[in-house]
């Protein structure tokens, strides 16, 4: 039985990229491999990279995504379901909204965030308090990437699956070059964008917190996006008088990061939420341990295989990291059960469950 599905990734900046400008293609691509009779409608924005060499999957880039936000959310909202649907869609697949015009296709909703839970204001606030809402009533089909973010949806009147993301085992794996360009030697790595939720501010404290001369040999070495904390992290360096010990790399693609996780001390997360938290997966995977901040669903990801702190509590957090740069508590150990953990986590897994529940929901089970 043949079957098409669409999939809106025009909540994607393509001028800012985050872990879902590399979780959707590599999704599309094993779903192919697994389902072959299942084809694709991709919505897309004009600047975004994928590739149109899959004669199974149509790349729409008619409509604007998030660099223009008030144009992108019209289009998601009340063009995406006619179009998947003239082109011969049977199911549209969205991240955290159902559309206002769904054109009679069921919608799958992805949650990957869930800061709609918390008190705010403003416009965007409001809306995604809204969209998921409205999704967790009239969607065919919740895909929640964590049994943390599930128990944060309360009840639903939409079914709800969850499936955990993947890593891309091919490429984040313990052998293979390591260590950072301009850096000699060990570092401590910090894989995040810069968001404010992700409080590098608070890593940097704890960091600072080091004797100098483990400073001196361990850099903390920063791969990501500047999401308007850059300016500002660079200042906080500043005044705790250690921006010579900190190495802002920018963004960082997928093919360099593996060598990043390699020649890490360890990988450095003072995150306040996450509802999964890739870069810890990947640093696993790539047998790079882990110090995180303690959060229920990091612990979900990592179980035993990690250290975890209250990076609240500096001077707490300043051991954690000296006793990692010393290469305590077992980095070993904790090396080898993240490679271990690291294993059941995979694209292949995200897109059977994935590409399988969406099947089962419209009533075309996979052949």
């Amino acid at each position: 039985m043949r079957v098409k599905l669409a999939l809106s990734t025009l909540c994607e900046n393509p001028g800012r990229r985050t872990g879902l400008s590399t979780l959707f293609p590599e999704f599309i691509a094993q779903a192919r491999r697994l389902f072959p009779e299942v084809s694709w409608v991709v919505f897309a924005g004009t600047g975004s990279d994928w590739a149109d060499d899959d004669p199974g999957v149509e790349v729409c880039r008619d409509f604007a995504s998030n660099e223009r936000p008030v144009e992108r959310l019209r289009a998601d909202h009340f063009a995406v379901g006619p179009e998947a649907r003239r082109r011969g869609a049977s199911a549209l697949l969205t991240v955290g909204f159902y559309p206002v015009r769904p054109a009679g296709l069921p919608v799958a909703m992805h949650v990957f965030a869930v800061n709609h839970r918390h008190e705010g204001g403003g416009i965007r606030h409001a809306y995604r308090g809204w969209a998921v809402a409205r999704g967790l009533e009239r969607a065919a089909l919740v895909i929640a990437n964590s049994s943390w973010t599930r128990s944060q949806l309360g009840r639903t009147r939409a079914p709800v699956i969850v499936s955990p993301e993947g890593v891309r085992h091919d490429l984040f794996r313990p052998d293979g070059p390591a260590g950072a360009a301009g850096i000699k030697g060990g570092y401590l790595l910090w894989a995040s964008n810069l968001y404010p939720y992700k409080r590098i501010g608070l890593a940097l404290a704890a960091y600072a917190g080091l004797p100098a001369a483990a400073r001196a040999e361990f850099p903390l070495a920063v791969a990501g996006g500047d999401w308007g904390q850059l300016a500002q992290a660079k200042a906080e360096a500043a005044r705790l008088g250690i921006l010579g010990d900190v190495r802002f790399l920018g963004w960082v693609g997928d093919e360099e990061m593996p060598a990043l996780y390699r020649g890490a001390r360890a990988h450095v997360l003072s995150t306040s939420e996450e509802t999964f938290g890739r870069s810890v997966l990947e640093a696993m995977a790539c047998g790079c341990p882990n110090v995180v901040q303690d959060l229920p669903v990091l612990r979900e990801v990592a179980g035993d295989t990690a250290l975890y702190v209250d990076f609240a509590e500096t001077a707490a957090a300043s051991r954690v990291l000296e006793q990692a740069c010393a290469g305590a508590g077992g980095r070993a150990q904790l090396s080898a059960a993240g490679i271990e953990r690291a294993k059941r986590f995979s694209y292949e897994r995200l897109a059977r469950e994935r590409v399988g529940a969406v099947l089962s929901a419209i009533g075309a089970p996979a052949q």
